[in-house]
């Protein structure tokens, strides 16, 4: 079960020694906007379309979509530079208004904690939501670099929301 339960409208889950976060965006409306949106968070598009890439895991489906207990490394690119972050998908979600996934970090990610995509209907509205538990990682290098890296995730979270909302069908 994952700390950031995409399956749950209402997160009420802390986490404690974590910095929580969560946010919530329309994507657009109507049909064709959920069908477009829904497939591409559950095909790595959240990340893929906001500058990361994935590589695959366990799974032989690894890297066209996200599968439960699967382990890929997400590749982040700041400054020319390639950044492992090696993840384990905790909980993926299906359901006729609501699809998302969770995946917690492993050790070697540059922060320690998890994080959720999660593309829900409310009416005729598709609504992007994104939830994170974060805190510095236990041990090794990155852990200096924490301040620097909540900077880091400030952008990818405004990619993220960009990503869908950009390109999907009006």
């Amino acid at each position: 079960m994952s700390l950031t339960r995409p399956a749950d409208p209402q997160w009420r889950q802390t986490g404690a020694g974590f910095r929580r976060w969560e946010k919530s965006a329309e994507l657009g409306r109507g049909d064709d906007v959920w069908r477009w949106a829904s497939r591409e968070v559950l095909r790595w598009g959240i990340k893929t379309r906001s500058g990361f890439t994935v590589m695959p895991g366990d799974s032989a489906t690894a890297g066209d979509r996200v599968t439960a207990g699967d382990r890929p490394v997400i590749m982040a690119h700041p400054f020319g530079f390639a950044v492992r972050e090696p993840v384990e998908i905790v909980e993926v979600v299906q359901e006729r208004d609501r699809v998302g996934f969770a995946y917690r970090t492993l050790p070697g990610h540059p922060v320690s904690g998890e994080e959720a995509f999660i593309v829900h209907r409310h009416g005729d509205a598709v609504i992007l939501t994104v939830r994170s538990l974060t805190r510095p990682s236990p041990r090794g290098a990155w852990r200096a670099a924490y301040p620097a890296l909540l900077m880091a995730q400030q952008v990818a979270r405004r990619r993220y929301f960009r990503a869908l909302r950009v390109r999907a069908p009006r």
